[in-house]
């Protein structure tokens, strides 16, 4: 046992167990590490540029197909692509779409057409893009509306702020970080403090498809 003097009367004193007294000393030093620790990234700092010029966009669940089939207003439409990632037109049932451009998507019509009219020609314009679940931009914590986004090429880290209205006030904004799948899930580290409050736009980097971008909450 401790024997402790109460703060201001020497007469008086507590018991304090000494297995106690161990164990608080042993919760504060975490508790203090652990702090310490969150307030630095150790991720390496995203490039600046990583976007791929070859890039191109391929058909996801949502997105909407406009089919043109030449001399055949009839089997044209604009159907959606369905949640299991096919869609369905026309003497063409069941037909994947989930993954393919819109090119490698016409001439699969075409061939399937092929079976009932004759030499078709197909054009497919897709609208209102949504893309697949693995290549969605995906914003994650103390942003103020967090949530999955249509990756566009070229896209930016100030473009995903936009589009997401921002970090909350609780946000610790240069503490974030981008998980990025298509690099076998690496993490960078980014500075979107920096980059919102200080217009430092050596603080903007580009996104890539099935990037995460994690924003933590801050602990002052």
């Amino acid at each position: 046992m401790a024997i402790n003097q109460i703060k201001g009367n020497p007469m008086i004193t507590q018991t304090v167990p000494r297995a106690w007294a161990g164990t608080r000393s042993v919760v504060c030093a975490v508790l203090a590490l652990g702090m310490l620790a969150g307030c630095a990234t150790t991720y390496p700092p995203a490039p600046t540029l990583a976007a791929d010029s070859e890039y191109n966009y391929v058909i996801g669940p949502g997105d909407n197909v406009n089919i043109i089939v030449w001399r055949n207003p009839e089997l044209s439409m604009t159907v959606p692509v369905r949640p299991d990632g096919k869609i369905t037109t026309p003497l063409v049932e069941d037909l994947p779409a989930l993954g393919r451009d819109s090119t490698t998507l016409a001439r699969e019509i075409e061939k399937e057409l092929g079976k009932f009219i004759r030499e078709p020609v197909v054009t497919v314009i897709v609208t209102d893009f949504v893309g697949p679940f693995s290549e969605q931009i995906r914003v994650v914590g103390e942003a103020a509306e967090p949530q999955a986004l249509a990756y566009v090429q070229n896209m930016t880290l100030v473009d995903v702020m936009i589009q997401v209205g921002g970090i909350t006030d609780f946000a610790a904004g240069n503490r974030a970080s981008i998980l990025r799948t298509a690099q076998g899930n690496k993490q960078f580290s980014v500075r979107i403090d920096d980059l919102l409050n200080n217009g430092d736009f050596g603080a903007n980097v580009e996104m890539l498809p099935g990037d995460v971008l994690v924003i933590p909450q801050s602990w002052f």
